[in-house]
């Protein structure tokens, strides 16, 4: 490859002055941020002993490719002389020694360091053309068998698609970092997919909005009233709802929300919803006086519910009959636990119905009386399943029965490669009675589907606390169910006597009643507190220094996996994401002896603790999945995490999905429990400072609750009653089936 020469020797430069050019063997990627495409390069030039330092932009580079950098020099104070390009090209690599380093750059899974320089020597220049075209003979290679042979040709057809990807997405201002997982989803024809329609990105690209499709949009030349970017934003906010719990939208809202978004004229939005509506894309009906607009899934699972509780509610009494009267002494004796009346008159229901929704607080026995439940009716030979809608619920109800319980997804078997279920209407579960814990936390389309999958004749029991926060993703199932009067509903109040001694459980429920709990109880032999902190500085230096020192050294506990911060929301002082920086330097501080990788925006560090953000069900990882990072691999561009025992390898596209953990909001801590809860309290949270989320973090405490911050903040969450209201059909749905 012809060497373009420098106008003058580099070593004559001292910074400033006309632009010049360079080209050379890129020998180390100091440093590329996906996000924007800036990096720093360390060059070998010809004629040149030390590596030349250039600062630019690129979608993605690898060590061995061959570069052009037309730019200006500058002289740094720390790091000398380097070239800041305006503009940079690169060019596959043609020297041995530039293919010896892209291959051994890790670019290529399969391909480390060892293995690049073993197919040099091999086959020379011709490397590339045997990966591609005669891949079979990689196995003359000493160490590459079949399945390493096929990793790399199937890493190395990826990563030719993934670069075309990333230069489109460069290209048009957008980030790199999610070029792999549009490969993932569309394929070698990804590009062309995105040309037709840059809308779908929103819609199947996880972590890209409407906003940015919308900017590839416009550099593709596409209209400002196209019919196709309406109908984008039609889907944008429907699945945006959803995400706030809403299962549809008023059309009027929609309508208007659509028009905000766009700035565009009403008729073309009425004209993309006619569409929508007409090919079956969105789905309109007038519930309570007001017309909504559904993604038909959503209205179809609402539906399911209704039918399958309806069938379930008005069948006749469970088989085998089994006389309460009879069965409680039987059980007391049998346990060695005597019964309140109210879990009496509570398991007494629970035996005479086939659907029963059990509901209430900390304390006031719903485990003892499911245990019961569970005791009398595998005397009777019955097959129980137990079910809980995360990993971590799971295993409560688990380790509280002594049975084994599984998360839902697992239950109904899940099939990631299709994204259903593999246990239905047609292939029901097998069993004589269903337990499913934390039941607030379930959401309209997975109620539908265990709804589907419950055999005809078994029971159904759902346990679960319906002044917690509703479930994250859409619908209102508990409390609609409850309130339409459907189904047996057994709500249990009294708080029993080993209950008693616990401020936690006091706390909470004074709370949920509207009262501020009495803090004067306090002692050191407590496990609810409340420091009080005016200042959102102290609030954080006292938070830090309580789970850093104090409390490890007071209850002997880890300070990263014991202890849970938990917030009301993302942004702001004491909201999770700088609270996370500040616990990652204080729990997790940087080291010559942990590896790092900076993603999407945040740095991760080995020892870290995470959270996953979203179903991995490939992974059967789940959303509010708490872990640890044990290792990161740069050769590899992979991270090992573990969750519970488990442990996996995100590869770095992946990441993504997961966050830093040490702080998070009490919506992703439903369906935990932590040895500790802390949690900052202050008026800055003013629009989240509610009821149902103080109740539902002290409830995650289970030795010890401590609340730092403003005594108004806690006050006002206390006394605030308020909830968001989600659009949907399903008590509507309900209620219609009891008239």
């Amino acid at each position: 490859m012809k060497k373009r020469r420098t106008s003058s020797t580099i070593q004559e430069k001292t910074g400033g002055g006309p632009e010049d050019a360079i080209s050379g063997l890129v020998e180390r990627v100091t440093f590329h941020n996906a996000e924007n495409g800036f990096c720093v390069l360390k060059v070998k030039v010809e004629n040149h002993r030390d590596l030349i330092a250039v600062l630019g932009t690129l979608p993605s580079v690898a060590p061995g490719e061959w570069i052009t950098a037309q730019g200006v020099w500058e002289r740094d104070r720390e790091h000398g002389l380097q070239m800041k390009a305006r503009t940079l090209k690169t060019q596959p690599p043609t020297s041995l020694e530039g293919i010896e380093k892209y291959l051994g750059s890790g670019l290529i899974k399969g391909i480390g360091p060892v293995y690049a320089t073993k197919l040099v020597q091999k086959f020379g220049e011709d490397v590339f053309d045997i990966i591609e075209h005669q891949s079979k003979r990689l196995q003359e290679v000493e160490g590459i068998g079949i399945e390493r042979r096929k990793r790399i040709k199937e890493a190395w057809a990826e990563q030719k698609v993934v670069r075309d990807i990333m230069l489109f997405l460069h290209a048009h201002g957008l980030s790199t970092n999610r070029a792999t997982r549009i490969y993932k989803t569309y394929g070698e024809g990804a590009v062309e997919t995105i040309r037709a329609n840059p809308y779908t990105l929103a819609r199947d690209i996880h972590g890209i909005g409407f906003h940015s499709a919308d900017a590839v949009a416009t550099k593709l030349g596409f209209e400002q009233d196209s019919l196709l970017r309406a109908r984008g934003a039609i889907d944008h906010l429907l699945t945006e709802a959803t995400g706030e719990g809403h299962c549809a939208l008023p059309r009027e809202d929609l309508i208007q929300g659509a028009i905000h978004l766009l700035q565009v004229d009403e008729e073309v939005v009425i004209g993309a919803l006619e569409r929508h509506l007409h090919d079956g894309h969105v789905t309109l009906e007038r519930i309570g006086g007001k017309e909504l607009v559904f993604l038909p899934h959503l209205r179809v699972a609402e539906e399911i519910i209704a039918r399958q509780l309806l069938r379930l509610a008005s069948s006749e009494s469970p088989t085998p009959l089994i006389d309460p009267h009879k069965a409680i002494p039987w059980v007391e004796e049998k346990t060695k636990r005597i019964l309140s009346e109210s879990q009496r008159n509570a398991l007494a229901k629970a035996l005479q119905h086939r659907v029963v929704v059990i509901t209430g607080g900390p304390g006031v026995g719903k485990t003892t009386l499911v245990q019961s439940l569970l005791t009398i009716l595998r005397a009777k030979k019955l097959r129980c399943l137990l079910a809980a809608p995360t990993g971590r619920a799971a295993q409560r109800l688990g380790e509280a029965t002594g049975l084994e319980a599984k998360t839902l997804h697992r239950l109904l078997e899940f099939v990631p490669a299709t994204g259903t279920f593999a246990r239905n209407i047609d292939h029901p579960l097998e069993a004589d009675a269903l337990v499913v814990d934390e039941i607030s936390m379930v959401d309209v389309p997975l109620m539908s589907r265990l709804l589907l999958a419950h055999p005809p004749n078994a029971r159904l029991i759902l346990v679960g606390d319906a002044d917690q926060l509703p479930s994250v993703g859409p619908g209102l199932v508990l409390p609609d169910i409850i309130r339409s009067g459907l189904v047996e509903v057994v709500a249990l109040k009294e708080i029993f006597r080993q209950a008693e001694g616990s401020q936690i459980i006091q706390a909470a429920h004074a709370i949920n009643q509207g009262i501020l709990p009495d803090l004067t109880l306090s002692n050191e032999h407590s496990d609810f507190f409340f420091l009080e902190r005016e200042d959102p500085e102290q609030t954080v230096a006292t938070l830090i220094t309580m789970i850093r020192e104090r409390i490890p050294k007071r209850y002997d506990l880890d300070p990263i996996d014991d202890v849970q911060v938990l917030c009301p929301m993302h942004r702001g002082s004491l909201g999770i994401q700088e609270l996370n920086l500040q616990l990652q330097a204080a729990l997790n501080p940087k080291s010559p002896h942990l590896k790092e990788h900076l993603a999407y925006g945040l740095l991760f560090r080995e020892g870290d603790k995470i959270i996953q953000m979203n179903n991995n069900y490939e992974k059967e990882v789940f959303n509010g999945d708490i872990g640890r990072i044990l290792s990161i691999d740069p050769q590899e561009k992979t991270m090992t995490l573990r969750f519970g025992e488990r442990r996996f390898n995100y590869d770095f596209s992946e990441l993504d999905e997961v966050t830093l953990a040490y702080a998070i909001t009490i919506h992703k801590s439903q369906g935990s429990e932590f040895p500790v809860v802390v949690m900052p309290l202050a008026m800055q949270q003013y629009l989240l400072l509610q009821r149902n989320l103080l109740y539902t973090g002290v409830t995650r405490g289970r030795q010890l609750v401590l609340l730092v911050g403003q005594r108004k903040a806690l006050i006002t969450a206390t006394h605030n009653a308020s909830t968001r209201y989600r659009h949907g059909g399903l008590f509507s749905r309900l209620e219609a089936l009891c008239k």
